[in-house]
């Protein structure tokens, strides 16, 4: 390796140094110029190689060449004194020159590198094996289909014979005859069947110097002649079920452009093929999101998205899924349903469901309305109640959803395919009602045969008997009561044989039935069983935040009550009944609904607060009369007023109310319990 010195830094050495250190025939150990700035010199410290000022400190008997592109005549004959009698002086001139030469090397190298790169990319590129061959029958050419169809790497097919490749090739009789083969049939050693086309390659002397073969896998022809003859048989099939569907169907491609909707998509939105096929996705839009352009970005599908559609803004909802074959995003088809029709079933199954409810239970728990804590745990503890088969008590002022929450029990429990009877207990006397529960039996004049007349409780056989105003019952009739839940068995009056008891009571009361065990009004024992299971439901004032939903819910039953179409109720007016106490609950809130809806001008859509009967919104608050008493009895009151108040603030969340209070949570309950503030949650 020949030990160079090259003596100036400026454009010229800097060209030179940088060609040279490439080179593996010459080794730079120093480059020096007066010029401290010279860019030369940086190139050479990145290079590790020395530098310096001053040549005579670099200058040795051991310098090979010695190049000067300083340009100064002074500094070349100095240097050709100084340097010893092996070493060459190269003069600027022809340092020139070497790195002109140098360069056009390294430029024709480069040339031939990507007009080889080219070629390889080009002749890999294709689905087609190519194979070339020289005259002494050794491959130049094999490219990578045509390694993956002979199953031999490239590297290894090079520069061998033909024959080692492909046994059976026709490349050598091509280079003898210097004719053209066309489509001419070959199989190979793994048993391939290939089609392929044999070329000679002719100099521009007319000599042959090689051949090259053209080649295609007959499986791959035949299967895409088969799969032209199937996609049309498909396709062909594909339309006829889209077209016959009565569903409106939009299919775009990957660009979101329209290819394909059927005759319900055109009923639907009164679009053309002509204005839809070849359209963007958003032409049959009138209000809202493309959902085609969002499935086609995010390729998640998409469903019930609501819009408008076509030029009579058609309300729809539409489910939207991409379409990917091989992992590739095609398009995305869409299935549009007209919201009227939906509505029209909602409203006719909902009408199916209200004619069945009147034959049996008539509610569920979807009917009970409430967000608030109290109502969602009183419901939890009613969907428990449902999976038992034990007594359930339910307690509640009036107007709370007693009932209500015994048909949702009865019609969530195994039992609700049975009866569903329902008993008030206070609206039939004390006699006739013990008749009704348990049935009679009275003897015929022949004395023969008894007349036997059933009783409720026989009656509903599996089923649930709804027992409301438990404590209105007769003393006598909750004897036979008890006595029927404690042995599982009736006796009819008159009668001596007992029946069993198949039915699940529900139990249900305004009343405080504590207080009635100790003025002696209520059996103790049957208090005890009936209250296995007790379900407490809350007055409306504790949970005012449900009033909006209730709202809404009952002006839609009296909407169908009425025959009228009221939207709901203003928010005025929502903030007029938050206001008032409710001393009737729900039901006091539905009365007042309906009063305001019958008043109503035809043409009124929304309850307002002056279609409202006038509300006391201080209805809790004591009366002169309510005033009077002993001192205990006042801060009794008191302390029940502010306990009902802070629970409203707080929308009966116990929890929230006992920290303000600073009172135990279980204290609390006792409070809540002693004052009635409320028996439990409600709807």
């Amino acid at each position: 390796m020949q030990k160079v010195l090259i003596v100036g830094a400026g454009r010229g050495g800097t060209a030179l140094l940088r060609v040279m250190a490439e080179s593996d025939a010459f080794q730079v150990y120093a480059v020096v110029d007066i010029n401290p700035q010279a860019p030369g010199l940086a190139l050479a410290r990145s290079l590790s190689i020395k530098t310096g000022r001053i040549w005579q400190d670099y200058l040795s008997e051991e310098t090979d060449i010695v190049i000067d592109v300083t340009g100064d005549q002074q500094t070349f004959i100095d240097l050709r004194n100084a340097r010893s009698t092996h070493t060459v002086l190269v003069p600027g001139s022809v340092a020139s020159l070497i790195y002109q030469l140098l360069t056009e090397k390294e430029s024709l190298i480069d040339h031939m590198e990507h007009e080889s790169f080219i070629r390889d990319l080009i002749v890999n590129s294709t689905h087609d094996g190519m194979i070339g061959i020289d005259v002494d029958h050794r491959i130049v050419l094999f490219n990578e289909r045509a390694s993956s169809m002979v199953g031999i790497p490239k590297e290894k097919a090079l520069h061998q014979s033909i024959y080692q490749v492909v046994p059976l090739s026709g490349l050598p009789r091509i280079i003898e005859t210097g004719r053209t083969e066309n489509n001419q049939e070959l199989v190979l050693d793994n048993g391939l069947k290939v089609v392929t086309t044999r070329i000679p390659m002719i100099n521009d002397q007319g000599e042959v110097i090689g051949a090259f073969a053209v080649f295609k896998d007959i499986t791959e022809v035949v299967n895409l002649a088969e799969e032209m003859t199937n996609l049309k048989e498909i396709q062909t099939m594909l339309e006829a079920i889209i077209q016959s569907s009565d569903d409106a169907i939009s299919v775009v491609d990957e660009h979101g452009r329209g290819i394909l909707i059927n005759r319900a998509y055109t009923r639907l939105t009164g679009l053309t093929e002509s204005e839809v096929i070849n359209q963007p996705a958003t032409a049959d839009i009138s209000e809202g999101e493309s959902m085609h352009m969002q499935v086609l970005k995010t390729r998640r599908p998409v469903r019930g998205a609501k819009m408008l559609v076509g030029p009579k803004k058609r309300e729809v909802v539409v489910n939207v899924a991409p379409i990917i074959v091989n992992g590739q995003l095609k398009g995305s088809v869409g299935v549009i349903h007209d919201m009227s029709e939906i509505q029209s079933l909602t409203s006719e199954l909902d009408r199916a469901r209200r004619i069945i409810r009147t034959l049996e239970a008539k509610y569920t728990f979807d009917d009970i309305i409430g967000k608030s804590d109290d109502i969602q745990l009183v419901v939890g503890q009613a969907k428990l109640a449902a999976k038992t088969a034990t007594t359930v008590l339910i307690r509640g002022e009036a107007g709370t959803g007693k009932e209500l929450f015994a048909h949702a029990i009865h019609n969530a429990s195994d039992r609700k395919f049975y009866s569903f009877v329902r008993i008030n207990c206070a609206s039939m006397p004390a006699a006739y009602l013990k008749e009704a529960l348990f049935g009679s039996e009275a003897s015929r004049d022949n004395g023969e045969e008894k007349s036997i007349k059933k009783g409720l409780l026989e009656q509903a056989g599996e089923g649930t008997v709804f027992l409301d105003e438990i404590g209105e019952l007769s003393l006598d009739t909750q004897a036979a009561l008890l006595e029927a839940l404690h042995s599982k068995q009736i006796i009819r009056q008159n009668g001596a044989k007992p029946v069993p008891l198949k039915a699940r009571i529900i139990a249900a009361t305004n009343h405080n039935l504590e207080r009635g065990i100790s003025k002696g009004q209520f059996l103790e024992e049957l208090y005890y069983l009936l209250n296995k299971l007790p379900i407490q439901l809350p007055s409306l004032r504790t949970h005012k935040m449900d009033i909006p939903a209730l709202c809404d819910r009952l002006v839609q039953n009296l909407n169908q009550a009425f025959g009228r179409h009221v939207k709901g109720v203003s928010a005025n007016a929502i903030r007029q009944l938050m206001d008032y106490s409710w001393p009737g609950n729900i039901l006091e809130l539905e009365n007042v609904l309906s009063r305001a809806m019958i008043f109503m001008q035809h043409h009124e859509k929304l309850i307002e607060p002056k279609h409202l009967i006038p509300l006391n919104a201080n209805h809790t608050k004591p009366d002169q009369d309510e005033q009077k008493g002993t001192l205990a009895e006042q801060l009794e009151r008191l302390e029940k007023e502010i306990i009902e108040r802070t629970l409203v603030k707080h929308k009966g969340n116990k929890t929230a109310a006992s920290k303000e209070l600073d009172i135990s949570i279980r204290n609390l309950y006792y409070k809540i319990e002693k004052y009635e503030l409320e028996t439990g949650r409600s709807v």
